[in-house]
């Protein structure tokens, strides 16, 4: 019996066994590095990694300057100009390309991961002479009807870290691309004369233009449902209802938690925002504080219009219930009397009476349309 064990196994260093796939294994792995003359396997190489660099432009005296530059390179050209900043912008960068960016320009560790992660709320924080903003970015996506599974807000993210010859603009998600924004920007050299907080405002600026876009569609959804909801022959499913507050809490997630770093930007002790940026930042605040209100009331109006649909739904319910009472009160009369005729008792009325039959036939009718028109006339049937 230990002889059958054994049989296939070696010993081991320890004094154990080692049994065949213990050893087959390391032996495969040392031959998968040694070509077939035994020499050493070189790595295969490995292809270019997807560069997270969409553009990458050097400012000076409000205009762009030509040709192509490293980051690296175009920071150190913006510090040698005294008019001179960098605009670097990344869509949805890996750790690691965000880490060498981060080294060179002295991004804050805490901030390099939140770019990289894009799960943050609107904020805005201070690392040093570096600001970082959130900013939760948010479209419309068109639909031909509202279902219960629309999709009715796309939300994304663009992260901003504004230095004082840098501005570094971070995109997750197609919720607002800011290459028109780049091309509009670049039209108004006395604008950016104002350096990188100039980008900041115009990057906002865009941001909160699209949320007035979305609230304005999002209201034709609303009157859409709400027509439907108070039609006499409303059929709408709550369903359809609960999926558009879903969307609408998305869209309120975005807009409302964006009202502090905005106040902040615009606050007269914030120095370092220059003063002119700060008076096109005010613009941005009272667009965002309209949308807001516009986002509050609509979250009302959907209140009130599932609250309608509700009671519609019980209202309807009434009315088959005393449905099902006038059929079943015009029904207990053909019972009653066939219930008093079927106890087969000797002396009853009319029990041998020639036309008796079609008598009780006709009464039984009778009572039945009596009653059919009461139901009708009081609005039962």
């Amino acid at each position: 019996m230990t002889d059958r064990v054994e049989r296939g196994r070696t010993a081991s260093p320890n004094g154990g066994l080692l049994r065949p796939r213990d050893w087959v294994a390391p032996v495969r792995a040392m031959t998968r590095r040694l070509n077939a003359d035994g020499s050493p396997r070189t790595a295969a190489p490995i292809g270019p990694q997807r560069s997270a660099v969409v553009d990458c432009a050097l400012y000076v005296d409000g205009r762009r300057q030509p040709g192509d530059r490293d980051y690296a390179e175009a920071l150190a050209a913006a510090r040698r100009e005294e008019h001179g900043f960098v605009w670097l912008g990344l869509h949805e960068p890996e750790l690691d390309e965000m880490s060498a960016i981060a080294a060179t320009y002295g991004l804050h560790e805490l901030a390099v991961e939140d770019a990289v992660k894009a799960q943050q709320r609107p904020k805005l924080e201070q690392f040093g002479e570096v600001s970082f903003l959130v900013l939760r970015t948010a479209r419309y996506c068109e639909h031909v009807e509202l279902t219960e599974n629309s999709e009715v807000v796309e939300t994304g993210q663009v992260m901003l870290f504004i230095g004082p010859n840098f501005l570094i603009s971070v995109r997750h998600g197609d919720a607002c691309r800011l290459a028109p924004v780049r091309a509009d920007l670049e039209k108004k050299q006395e604008l950016l004369l104002q350096g990188p907080w100039a980008v900041a405002y115009a990057v906002t600026d865009r941001v909160v233009d699209l949320y007035l876009e979305v609230a304005d569609q999002i209201e034709d959804d609303l009157d859409d449902l709400e027509t439907e909801v108070f039609d006499r022959q409303a059929s709408g499913r709550i369903q359809r209802i609960y999926q558009m507050k879903r969307e609408l809490v998305e869209f309120k997630r975005a807009v409302t938690p964006l009202q502090r770093p905005l106040m902040t930007l615009t606050a007269q002790m914030n120095r370092d925002v220059p003063k002119e940026v700060r008076r096109y930042f005010r613009d941005v605040q009272d667009h965002l504080s309209r949308t807001v209100e516009q986002v509050n009331s609509y979250d009302d109006l959907l209140n009130s219009i599932l609250q309608a649909r509700l009671a519609q739904v019980t209202v309807d319910q009434n009315n088959d219930m005393r449905k099902i009472a006038a059929w079943a009160a015009i029904a207990a009369v053909w019972t009653a009397i066939a219930g008093i005729y079927g106890m087969n008792f000797e002396v009853m009325p009319e029990l041998r009476m020639t036309y008796g039959y079609p008598v009780v036939l006709a009464l039984m009718l009778a009572i039945s349309l009596a009653l059919y028109r009461w139901f009708r006339r009081n609005g039962w049937l």
